[in-house]
């Protein structure tokens, strides 16, 4: 597990393994939300809902299978059109996969890759849709770690961290936070990963920023009722309490 969180504008007050490479899971939402607003396309232009997509190798193209549970609205609207900016609030509200291939699609992994080196990333990459198989099994995979990923949600405008903060999945980072807390987070699961990354604003304490990425057995890649996201949520939780500390502002080692 990597933790790295700070307050703002300040060095880290928990560096654990901070530019450690993870699978990024849902986490690279962030990243194709970032290009996709800075792209120029206009985001009110509808566009279709189609499940075809071409690899990031070369191969046939590629579907994914869809996922009612976790974004049943996206799946309803195929065959149809919508919206860009639509696609984008589902990508990242939702955790919606269909809507993360099509976004990603119109801006191409190139925009993607300078959102990362624009907002200061060190190790992390998006190199591909989720479910591309053929890119998969050729070694081609997207890549994040606990500080790149802090390092993204400092970097982004107000406009998207309010995209961000309208996260329905609140079953981590959020989850040990007090009810109406406001957070702008996104977080990413399958079996065996569970990453989030968010910044908080306490009403009474600075803001703060926080990512935690785990790899490990407890992640049982299901949306709800996942043991490590209640792991997430503890530490979420202590990190809260010492939201008052100013040993905070400069501080390393794991939570306490």
């Amino acid at each position: 597990m990597s933790v790295y969180a700070a307050r703002w504008g300040a060095e880290p007050c928990v560096s654990r393994g901070p530019d450690q490479r993870y699978y990024a899971a849902s986490t690279m939402k962030v990243a194709v939300l970032a290009a996709l607003y800075r792209s120029g396309l206009d985001l009110d232009a509808p566009v279709p809902v189609e499940n075809c997509f071409t690899s990031a190798v070369p191969g046939p193209a590629y579907r994914i299978p869809p996922d009612w549970e976790v974004d049943a609205g996206t799946w309803r609207m195929l065959g149809q059109r919508v919206p860009l900016r639509w696609l984008a609030e589902r990508m990242v509200q939702h955790s919606s996969d269909l809507a993360t291939n099509i976004c990603l699609a119109q801006v191409g992994s190139e925009a993607v890759a300078e959102v990362w080196r624009l907002a200061g990333a060190r190790h992390s990459v998006t190199r591909r849709g989720i479910e591309d198989a053929g890119a998969r099994a050729a070694g081609v995979t997207n890549l994040v770690t606990a500080a790149d990923l802090v390092r993204l949600l400092c970097w982004l405008p107000p406009e998207q961290l309010e995209l961000l903060a309208g996260n329905v999945h609140w079953e981590d980072l959020a989850a040990g936070l007090p009810d109406g807390t406001w957070i702008a987070c996104k977080n990413g699961w399958v079996r065996g990963v569970r990453h989030s990354a968010g910044i908080v604003r306490p009403p009474d304490a600075p803001p703060y920023a926080v990512a935690v990425c785990y790899a490990g057995p407890l992640a049982s890649g299901e949306a709800f009722g996942d043991p490590a996201a209640r792991m997430l949520a503890r530490l979420s939780a202590r990190l809260w309490d010492r939201r008052h500390d100013p040993a905070t502002d400069r501080a390393e080692g794991p939570p306490p």
